[in-house]
């Protein structure tokens, strides 16, 4: 007989509909009848004790939230009877016990990956175009235009052969045989490009974030070398940039053309310029090859996006499981979207190794929540439309499920945005929640590639790192099958454990990291890239 109803943690006094309940519907669980109140469906949350008005609600073991008017043992819990409500957080309570998982099979696993110079090892091999004021957006867009249609190796894309049939009158179906196949020029290394809108404009902070970012996408393992491209009267200055560049690496041994729009004449000159010696850049990188390298120098970053009720039981928890056992080979996962930890600080402060950490922790929870409500919002704004639609009606409630990404592993370090991840074990890096904001900002930390989590479905990548779709349900991973890695939904259906699931993510990463396997989010050449601005626009 098919589970109805599941109950997180022991706990818990809400359950989760794990399929469409009805009204009347009487359901035996843990060894009482509980008789549903309201029509749910599936991924909502019923209430599994008598409610008054502010008594609080317990999910994952934690306060997600309170009732704000009488909820009968049964009833539905909506965004009209249940207000966020959070644990405050003031220091470290606890040192949480902690059983790592078997990584008998993983301690000598291996990845095919790209090795540099400063100990890293990379999961692809790029060459990175990227301006440092918006100004030169539309020179990054002729370059690409032009290495993309000269380097790129495989078919035309099947809109410009569609388009290509209608202009000459053709039928509009063809065959995907018969798009125009293409020998690329070189065979070992891509051509990447950013286009942003920051580096002037705003206050000077910004554009000393924004260079830290840009250095970190430059230090990432998965970029060979990069051509900048600077107007010159910018806030974002070229020695900005490179103190950020020596800041995060002194003995960056990358090869990093910079030009400067004010000091070269005309735009032809320039471009000409630029493209001849790029071209010399990306040849010689074009040498590197992927070689045996510890699954240890895998920095995995953890997103979540277009969440629903049920990323909370299965994809989030089985990713954590994968993260516990890369943190405990060695590997460095990367935990953020600081606005998506609110109502489990205390469980992660306590598992902060260094009280230095949890200490730092709280402080840029606070700072960023305070930054919040000075604009007139605050974390409890956090899920959207999508999120309480399908389930997730408080902050809180996001946020426990959220956290599961990350495991239950040690945090050995708490980065701020545009810090370099260094040390192996699970990394804590403050973003906002923004998916491509989060993603943006994990790889600018270093992150080689990134697992993402979604009940709703999102086309999210990165100009440099691949990012892994997984769903948290099969309804999910058949309607959109272009973007989706893999589906978690049999987690649901009792099919197969946290462990198993989390095992098979995993090993998919590896695939994709050793070039076997590309993301769908390359396959569809899905490149994001969103600063986060936290400054004004002056």
């Amino acid at each position: 007989m098919q589970t109805k109803l599941i109950k997180v943690h022991p706990e818990d006094n809400v359950a989760i509909a794990l399929v469409d309940l009805v009204q009347g519907d009487r359901i035996a669980f843990e060894g009482e009848e509980i008789i549903v109140l309201a029509d749910t469906k599936a991924k909502h949350k019923i209430t599994l004790v008598d409610l008054s008005a502010e008594d609080k609600i317990y999910m994952y073991g934690v306060l997600v939230g309170k009732a704000v008017s009488k909820i009968d043992r049964g009833g539905l819990l909506t965004t009209a009877n249940v207000k966020h409500q959070s644990d405050p957080v003031q220091k470290k309570t606890a040192s949480i016990s902690y059983s790592p998982p078997d990584i008998s099979k993983w301690k000598d696993r291996t990845f095919m990956g790209y090795h540099r110079l400063d100990g890293q090892v990379g999961t692809a091999n790029i060459w990175l175009f990227f301006p440092l004021v918006f100004c030169e957006n539309r020179n990054i867009e002729v370059l690409k235009d032009v290495f993309e249609k000269e380097l790129s190796i495989g078919k035309a894309s099947k809109q410009r052969q569609l388009l290509r049939n209608l202009i000459s009158g053709k039928p509009a179906e063809f065959e995907d045989g018969s798009l125009s196949e293409r020998a690329g020029a070189f065979d070992n290394i891509e051509v990447k490009f950013i286009t942003h809108q920051g580096g002037c404009g705003g206050i000077r902070q910004d554009s000393v974030t924004l260079a830290k970012l840009l250095a970190g996408y430059v230090k990432n393992p998965n970029v060979a070398g990069a051509t900048v491209l600077s107007l010159g009267c910018q806030n974002l200055q070229i020695d900005i940039l490179k103190n950020a560049l020596k800041d995060i690496d002194p003995d960056m041994q990358k090869p990093v053309l910079i030009y400067e729009q004010q000091q070269m004449g005309t735009v032809e000159q320039m471009l000409n310029t630029i493209i001849q010696e790029s071209f010399e850049g990306i040849k010689k990188a074009n040498g590197n090859q992927r070689k045996p390298a510890s699954i240890s120098k895998l920095k995995m970053g953890l997103e979540c996006g277009g969440s629903d009720g049920f990323s909370g039981i299965s994809a989030n928890p089985a990713l954590g499981y994968a993260s516990d056992i890369l943190a405990a080979v060695g590997g460095s996962p990367i935990l953020s979207e600081f606005p998506e930890l609110c109502g489990v600080e205390q469980e992660l402060v306590n598992r902060c190794v260094n009280d230095e950490d949890g200490e730092r922790f709280m402080q840029l929870m606070k700072a960023y929540e305070n930054a919040a409500e000075a604009s007139g919002s605050g974390f409890d704004m956090n899920p959207s439309p999508g999120n309480i639609k399908d389930g997730l009606i408080t902050d809180a409630m996001k946020s426990a499920g959220a956290a599961k990404k990350g495991g239950t592993s040690p945090i050995k370090a708490v980065l701020d945005y545009g810090e370099y991840v260094t040390e192996p074990g699970l990394n804590l890096l403050c973003t906002p929640g923004n998916d491509v904001e989060s993603t943006t900002g994990m790889v600018g930390s270093g992150a080689n590639i990134v697992v993402f989590t979604t009940g709703l479905g999102t086309p999210t990548g990165n100009p440099i790192a691949p990012v892994l779709k997984v769903s948290s349900n099969t309804v999910l991973a058949e309607r959109m099958p272009d973007i989706i890695d893999i589906d978690t939904g049999p987690v649901i259906r009792g099919e197969k454990t946290i462990p198993q699931m989390g095992e098979e993510i995993l090993e998919y990463v590896i695939k994709v990291a050793s070039g076997e396997i590309a993301s769908k989010a390359d396959q569809l050449d899905q490149n994001d890239f969103i600063p986060w601005k936290r400054g004004v626009s002056l």
